[in-house]
């Protein structure tokens, strides 16, 4: 049985439109997924088995979830070598989900059910459906409706963690917070996305043009509401990373670099205390799109 790689994710772009009735938002972002990997691996065994180098991962997992959600019948005992930081903004569990997921739909593991494969994606997180089609890709609506952009350049990125944790809810809030009070409109005509252009622009292998555009609805709050996520970006910039912004709604950050050399470089200029982990990492190009 082969080691499934689930790559980490980051946000290019990350517009949040309206809130919805049923307390979700609605966004428009250009997602690529980076060379920076969980690892499972999926053994047969009589009596299904979870381990984890990461022990608060060990109940509730999505792995587990993936694997019944996708019908498959057969027990396996499951090693889960984490690499992704958890609680970051890169994906890292909505990965190892999508990794399962397509396992099963390759026939990998065996007989299962039939199931769509779109539904239980969402079913199991709103970045999954992301994570199956193996590319960067637009992603809208509550992260249900994907649009793949093919081969993704050989661009590289620094993804650091700060010293900090932000949960997605309390990023959330203080969004719908900061525009009750300033009365600003949620939506935004599709025709003037930013992210529209920036698709353009990844296509185009334009990196100049991409790095203007990129753009976190969050970032800017994260920052002033979580001092050491504020330190990181500042030491990112001060060692020349022009192109720093947060993923998702953080902790993490990344800096886009249009070559690796620019990217080491950078990071060997970096005040390490400003940061609990640092990557070097290429954009992942699967090899279904190469």
């Amino acid at each position: 049985m082969p080691t499934l790689l689930a790559p980490a994710k980051i946000n290019l772009t990350l517009e949040v439109l309206s809130r919805r009735a049923d307390g979700y938002h609605n966004v428009r972002s250009v997602m690529v997924p980076v060379a920076l990997y969980d690892r499972i691996e999926l053994r047969p065994s009589e009596i299904a088995n979870f381990e984890t180098s990461d022990p608060a991962l060990a109940r509730d997992n999505l792995i587990e979830r993936a694997l019944a959600a996708a019908g498959v019948r057969a027990p396996y005992a499951i090693a889960l070598q984490k690499e992704i930081p958890v609680g970051g903004g890169l994906g890292g569990g909505s990965s190892d989900a999508a990794a399962v997921l397509r396992a099963a739909m390759s026939g990998t593991l065996g007989a299962h059910d039939e199931p769509n494969w779109l539904e239980v994606a969402r079913r199991l997180g709103s970045d999954v459906p992301f994570f199956l089609a193996g590319t960067g890709a637009l992603v809208e609506g509550t992260g249900e409706r994907i649009t793949p952009l093919g081969t993704l350049p050989d661009w590289w990125v620094i993804v650091a963690r700060p010293h900090a944790a932000v949960a997605t809810d309390d990023a959330y809030r203080r969004l719908d917070r900061q525009r009750a009070a300033s009365g600003a409109p949620p939506a935004r005509p599709r025709s003037s996305s930013v992210s529209l252009a920036a698709v353009d622009a990844l296509q185009r292998r334009e990196f100049r043009a991409l790095a203007g555009l990129l753009v976190n609805d969050f970032h800017d709050i994260v920052l002033e509401a979580y001092p050491a996520v504020a330190r990181a970006d500042e030491a990112l910039r001060a060692a020349g990373a022009a192109h720093a912004l947060l993923s998702g709604s953080g902790s993490c950050l990344f800096a886009l670099f249009e070559t690796e050399d620019e990217a080491r470089a950078c990071r060997a200029r970096l005040d390490g205390g400003a940061f609990e982990q640092t990557f070097i990492v290429a954009l992942h190009n699967d090899a279904a799109w190469r």
